[in-house]
Order: structure tokens, then sequence, then C-alpha cells
């Protein structure tokens, strides 16, 4: 386990506990600087939710592609997930070296992700996933890049807002909350190099709520 930020050092950061799996190589952020929002006015943010539709967008169930009705619709500004098993894909899918923000918002019980370089298809889409859960029976919580950094924390609260941002540049990539950097971590196999970016509607009773999604590409 990584205690990756000291309590008595570091009153203003996050405290959390992490569990790194496979080949890979974390990076420990002490200050934990509110540098994301700071980083991306250095180029152009382009929106990927136009607030009113879900234009852009296409959904997928456990067994193919479906209806984005069926788990998906927009009101009062956000997307709501809900329903069966499904994943809200992006139109593109040759999204490599970015910098991707949400503001998010998962029901207690509720069970959801952020995946970036994934790949269109049934059930639980290969990729990456930044774990979307607060009170669900999964002890995969909110900040956790699933299968590879595991934080058991409670880092954000249920049914509130929240800022989620990840920053993937080449097989590096940095994961912030809040405005806060939780880590950086190295995937030495980049195994997924490039692809769609993708919201999760993970089991019935869970709900989750997704707005503002902005992403900025880097120059290759």
């Amino acid at each position: 386990m990584f205690n990756l930020v000291h309590p008595a050092t570091r009153p203003a950061a996050y405290r959390l506990s992490a569990a790194l799996t496979g080949l890979t190589t974390l990076t420990i952020v002490l200050a934990a600087p509110a540098c994301g929002r700071a980083q991306s006015e250095r180029g152009e943010w382009v929106a990927l939710f136009d607030g009113q539709t879900l234009q852009g967008w296409e959904s997928w169930d456990a067994k193919g592609k479906a209806d984005p009705a069926k788990n998906w619709k927009v009101e009062e500004g956000a997307i709501h997930g809900f329903g069966e098993v499904a994943h809200l894909f992006s139109e593109r899918g040759d999204y490599e070296n970015f910098h991707l923000r949400a503001e998010i918002k998962i029901a207690d019980k509720g069970n959801s992700g952020m995946y970036f370089r994934t790949q269109k298809g049934p059930g639980f889409p290969e990729g990456y996933e930044a774990q979307i859960n607060s009170t669900g029976r999964d002890p995969v919580k909110t900040g956790s890049l699933y299968n590879r950094v595991l934080i058991k924390e409670i880092l954000v609260p249920a049914d509130e807002w929240f800022t989620y941002e990840v920053i993937a540049k080449g097989n590096h990539f940095t994961v912030i909350l809040n405005g806060k950097t939780l880590y950086e971590y190295v995937d030495r196999a980049n195994q997924y190099p490039k692809g769609h970016i993708a919201f999760q509607q993970h089991d019935p009773g869970s709900h989750v709520w997704i707005r503002k999604v902005e992403i900025m590409e880097f120059p290759q």
C-alpha cells in the first residue's frame, strides 16, 4: 500500500491509500497542486457535450448497439445514465494525447466510470477507466484507475458534483480530482495508445450524471 499524502505535513491535500498492480510506475505527488486548469489554459478546449442532446455520442449495451434513450437522457443540462449495463462512446475513436475533464455526480450506491482510449463494443470495453464510485459495493472508489491504481477511500460524497480530470501523454497519466492532483501513473506496456472517450452505466439501480465534458488535445 502507498500512503500518497502524509496528513501531518500536507493538511490541504488528499490522504489516501492506493495499491499498484502490474509492471508500472507510480509517481507520488506530495503537494497535490491545483494544476489541472492552469495547464489547460495553454491550449484550446473542445466541448464534447452540447448540454442539450446526445449528438456525437453512441450507446452500446451489454450485447451490442443500443438505443441511447434506453440508458441515457439529457436533463437539466446533464447526461443522466440509468438502467442496465451500457456505455456511451464518443463519436471519434482516435484520441491519443489530451487533457480530459468533466463534472460528474454519482448517486448513493451508484457505480460508473470515465473511460479513455477505449474501444466500442458490448459488455465492459477494453481501455483505461477512471472509476466513479463513492458508496457502491465495489471497494474501488473514485480516483482509481481500474485494475491499475486502487483507491479504497471515499474522496467525494455521493450525490454531489465533482470535477474529474485525466491528462494522457503517451504512457504517462495524471489523475486530478476537484483541482488536486492525486497521482501520476506510467503504463510501461502502453496497453491502449488511442481510442474513444466513454462513460459507463454499471448496473440497474445505479445513476450517474455528467456535464461539461471537455477535451484539449496535445500536438503529436
